[in-house]
């Protein structure tokens, strides 16, 4: 059920202020100390303690500036979470062409760190629809940085930077027009092979039995059971599901898969349909046991209550001390979203079934939407090189898997890194990784990153890649 929210708002001579007194802040930060950000919220999986180092507020850059509905633009604050900024473009009957699953995901996060959803085969990944990015470089200044001006290399070298070039202030970005209800139809599959060649299909495409499709995503329940999600936007629906109450969204999708009709939700509430229940994984904590269910608020089915449980369980240790107790054996944390070519797909669902066991597992698809001349690297965005034209899947699974003894430490996390490598895929760098530096700089074109690094931070005040990225620093 769609709950109206006044998102908060600012107006650019605030956000000009708001930039002065940042740049003071950082100019009174003791010299060689590290640049930390204090953010209420955070959708990373690195979790470390930054003890007493100084942290720059950026609370000013939480809000959006402006929404023009002639242009489909907005002006954003770097910090505002898509949760704040759908509320105020949906009005407008408009949206940001790619909306990251989870509520409390910043625009500047998604950006600098990558996002991903259902109409990622359309409009590729978030930050192909900014237009320009004040930045707040290493040196305590700030630039604008486009396509076209003289700082076109950071621009097109922020994705997958996650901070270390700089920090968003704010974006100018392009919104999409959108409908009030979206059509749901869920089409079951009996196997890895089936389910890719359709999901090709579909993409190319851009429709499913006469019926245009807007978004396309999917989840493998186990090998023999695959559902890929086709929803379109439609002006008015018969009824509406709603998820967040006692229904759980993706226990609805075998339910309505190969019905007549589908499913139809508000499109607020198919923006979020993942959130409620964190995608599957609001199970841990028994939410999805109709008991507790009734008795857990509403208000409290989000994904960032359930973060704040799982920081809480890893500062206590106390998953591992009651396995410890019980005697179970111990779990090794497996979060992780990982980018194959659909022509290796089901290549990749074969060993995850086969060496992980892991279910349910995401499946979504996303395709570039830039067209153009390469850039550093041969890709027009360097440091998360995606060929042009070529339609991935990205598979999301995020859970506990059970260790047996003699493994090697990380051990499933370390099979999943070693097989994405094998298939020429790409893995997300929001939660932990493991790869030696030299292979890490091979995978993320090191090359194209120094040259950045050493341009826009020559002082090295900011970590690298790598430090933030591996060694969790």
């Amino acid at each position: 059920m769609s709950v109206h929210r006044q998102p908060p708002q600012r107006d650019f001579a605030d956000h000009v202020a708001a930039v002065q007194r940042l740049r003071r802040d950082f100019a009174d930060l003791p010299e060689g100390a590290p640049v930390r950000l204090a953010k209420p919220t955070s959708n990373l999986f690195r979790f470390r303690d930054d003890g007493d180092a100084p942290r720059l507020d950026v609370s000013a850059f939480a809000s959006v500036i402006s929404v023009d509905p002639a242009t489909r633009t907005a002006e954003v604050g770097g910090m505002t979470t898509y949760e704040d900024l759908v509320a105020a473009t949906l009005p407008h009957g408009l949206m940001p062409t790619v909306v990251p699953q989870l509520r409390t995901i910043t625009l500047g996060g998604a950006v600098t760190g990558l996002g991903i959803e259902s109409s990622s085969f359309r409009t590729g990944l978030p930050h192909e629809a900014v237009e320009e990015i004040e930045i707040l470089t290493a040196t305590g200044d700030t630039v604008v940085a486009r396509r076209d001006n003289e700082h076109a290399d950071l621009f097109y070298g922020f994705p997958n930077s996650y901070g270390t070039l700089g920090y968003s202030l704010r974006l100018r970005i392009r919104l999409e027009p959108v409908e009030p209800f979206v059509h749901l139809r869920h089409l079951r599959f009996g196997g890895g092979r089936e389910a890719m060649d359709a999901l090709a299909r579909i993409c190319a495409d851009s429709e499913y039995e006469g019926e245009r499709v807007d978004f396309v995503d999917g989840v493998s329940f186990g090998p023999d059971e695959l559902y890929l999600t086709l929803a379109s936007f439609t002006p008015s629906a018969p009824w509406t599901s709603d998820y967040t109450g006692h229904d759980i969204y993706y226990r609805s999708i075998p339910r309505y898969a190969g019905t007549g009709p589908g499913d139809y939700m508000a499109v607020e509430d198919y923006i979020w349909r993942w959130d409620t229940d964190w995608f599957w994984c609001s199970r841990a904590f028994g939410v999805q046991n109709p008991a507790v269910r009734r008795l857990w608020p509403r208000a409290l089915k989000r994904s960032d209550v359930y973060r704040k449980l799982v920081a809480l369980d890893r500062r206590t240790d106390f998953s591992r001390l009651l396995n410890h107790y019980r005697g179970r054996p111990q779990q090794e944390p497996l979060i992780q979203d990982v980018e194959v070519g659909v022509e290796r797909g089901a290549e990749f669902l074969d060993f995850f079934h086969e060496k992980i066991g892991m279910t349910p597992v995401w499946m979504c698809p996303l395709r570039l939407s830039e067209k153009g001349a390469p850039g550093d690297g041969g890709h027009i965005w360097p440091l998360y090189p995606l060929e042009q034209e070529r339609l991935y899947v990205n598979f999301g699974f995020w859970g506990m898997v059970p260790m047996t003894r003699g493994q090697r430490r990380h051990h499933h996390n370390l099979l999943v890194e070693e097989e994405v490598t094998r298939l020429d895929g790409h893995k997300s760098l929001y939660s932990d990784a493991f790869y030696s530096e030299e292979e890490f700089w091979r995978l993320y074109n090191g090359d194209a990153y120094g040259r950045l690094k050493r341009e826009y931070d020559p002082q090295g005040r900011l970590l690298d890649l790598y430090a933030k990225c591996v060694g969790n620093r």
